[in-house]
C-alpha cells in the first residue's frame, strides 16, 4: 500500500516533544515527499539548542514511518530555524512581519470543518483566468457590506493575489502569537491574502502541499469573528486549491463567474462539474463582460458574445444571477483599491442588485 502525505503527517503527530505538542502541531516537519516506497522529511527546530536535544525524536520519527506498509527506505534530516539561540520576537507592527511561517504541508483533519463563528463560506470560481473573478469578488463583498452583511472575503489564489491591490490595503497582519492571524479591514469587508504576508516581488514557487496548507492555515488560523458570508476567490481551473477548499471545508456552495464567449464556456462547464463532482451546490452563475457601452456615442457592443451564462445557467438549473458589462471606470476603481461598488453610479447599483439577489436567495 502506497503511503500518502497525509498518513505520514498522522503517524508522526503520534511522536511527542519534551515540551508539549507534537511535530505536526508545532509546524516542525518540512519538505516531506513520498516517491514510491521513499520518504523523505526533514524536521526543523526552532532553534539550535533544541536540535541539539532532538536526535532521539529523529529516530524515533524515523522508526515510525519505516514500520509503516510499503515503506523500505525512511531518510530524515534534523535542522533548526536559524544558527543560534531562540529570541524573544520583538511586538509585530505595521514594519514587522508577524512570526508565522506560511505555507506548509496541510495538517491530517478527520472531514470538511466549518469556521467558528462564520455562518456561510461561498466559493466564488471560474473555469479560466481573464474572466474578472477577483474584481466580481471584491465588488461583491463591499455590496454585500453595503447592505449591512458582516463579510469577510479570502484571497485564495495563491500564485497571483490580487486583492490587496483591489481592496487598496498592503499592511502586514499581526499575529500576536506566531499562531493566529488578525485580518485587515477594508471598506466595511474582513480581508485576507496570502499577498499580505509574502514579498510581493517574488513569486510563489510551492508545489501542492504547499498550497494546501497555506489555504488551511488562512481558513484555520484567521480570527474572522462573526460573519454573515466569508467569500473564497478562488484562482482559474480546477486545481489543488479547489479540491482542498470543497473537501476540507464545509461550504455553502459556490458562484461562478465566466464571459459569455463560448472559449470561457467550455472552461465554466468544467468548473460547475468540478463542484457538482464534489458535491458543492452551484449557487448562481454570473456573466461578466457582457456588453460594453460606448462612452462617447452610447453604442452597445457584444465584444465577447451574449446571453451564453445565462443560457448556461438555464441548461444546469442553477440560478443566474445578473449580467455585468465590460466597464472601465469598474477597472480604474480595482487598480486604484477602491471598488466601484463602495462608491455610486450603475456599476455600484449593477453590483447592489446581485447582492440583494443573493441575500433574497438565503446566500447572503
Amino acid at each position: 500500500m502506497a503511503q500518502t502525505n497525509e498518513l505520514i503527517l498522522a503517524a508522526l503527530s503520534t511522536i511527542g516533544l519534551p515540551d508539549g505538542g507534537d511535530l505536526v502541531s508545532r509546524d516542525m516537519i518540512r519538505a516531506l515527499s513520498v516517491e514510491g516506497s521513499t520518504v523523505r522529511f526533514v524536521i526543523e527546530a526552532p532553534d539550535a539548542a533544541m536540535a541539539g536535544r532532538m536526535e532521539p525524536i529523529r529516530q524515533a520519527a524515523e522508526m515510525i514511518v519505516a514500520k509503516m506498509d510499503g515503506v523500505e527506505t525512511v531518510s530524515v534530516v534534523l535542522t533548526a530555524h536559524s544558527g543560534g539561540p531562540s529570541k524573544q520576537p520583538p511586538p509585530p507592527t505595521d514594519k514587522t512581519p508577524p512570526n508565522l511561517t506560511i505555507g506548509r504541508h496541510p495538517t491530517p483533519q478527520a472531514g470538511p470543518e466549518g469556521i467558528p463563528g462564520v455562518a456561510r463560506i461561498i466559493a466564488v470560481g471560474s473555469g479560466k483566468g481573464g474572466v474578472g473573478k477577483s474584481t466580481v469578488s471584491s465588488n461583491l463583498a463591499v455590496a454585500l457590506a453595503k447592505q449591512g452583511r458582516k463579510v469577510g472575503l479570502l484571497d485564495a489564489d495563491i500564485y497571483g493575489p490580487s486583492q490587496p491591490r483591489m481592496m487598496g490595503t498592503t499592511k502586514r497582519p499581526a499575529s500576536p502569537d506566531g499562531k493566529t492571524i488578525i485580518p485587515l479591514q477594508a471598506h466595511g469587508v474582513t480581508l485576507m491574502s496570502i499577498g499580505l504576508m509574502l514579498d510581493p516581488a517574488k513569486a510563489v514557487v510551492w508545489r501542492g502541499p504547499m498550497l494546501m496548507g497555506a489555504l488551511q492555515q488562512m481558513l484555520t488560523q484567521v480570527e474572522w469573528g462573526e460573519l454573515d458570508v466569508l467569500l473564497v476567490d478562488l484562482p482559474p481551473g480546477t486545481g489543488d486549491v479547489q479540491l482542498t477548499l470543497c473537501q476540507k471545508t464545509n461550504l455553502t456552495g459556490a458562484i461562478v463567474v465566466s464571459t459569455p464567449q463560448d472559449v470561457a464556456l467550455l472552461d465554466a462547464r468544467k468548473a460547475i462539474d468540478m463542484f457538482n463532482t464534489l458535491k458543492t451546490p452551484v449557487l448562481g452563475l454570473i456573466e461578466n463582460m457582457s456588453t460594453y457601452i460606448c462612452p462617447e456615442c452610447g453604442h452597445e457592443a457584444h465584444l465577447f458574445g451574449h446571453g451564453g451564462v445565462e443560457a448556461e445557467a438555464e441548461t444546469i438549473g442553477a440560478p443566474f444571477l445578473g449580467a455585468l458589462p465590460l466597464d472601465l471606470d469598474t477597472r480604474l476603481a480595482g487598480d486604484a483599491g477602491t471598488p466601484i461598488a463602495a462608491g455610486e453610479g450603475p456599476m455600484a447599483q449593477a453590483y447592489a442588485t446581485l447582492a440583494k439577489r443573493l441575500i433574497d436567495g438565503g446566500m447572503g
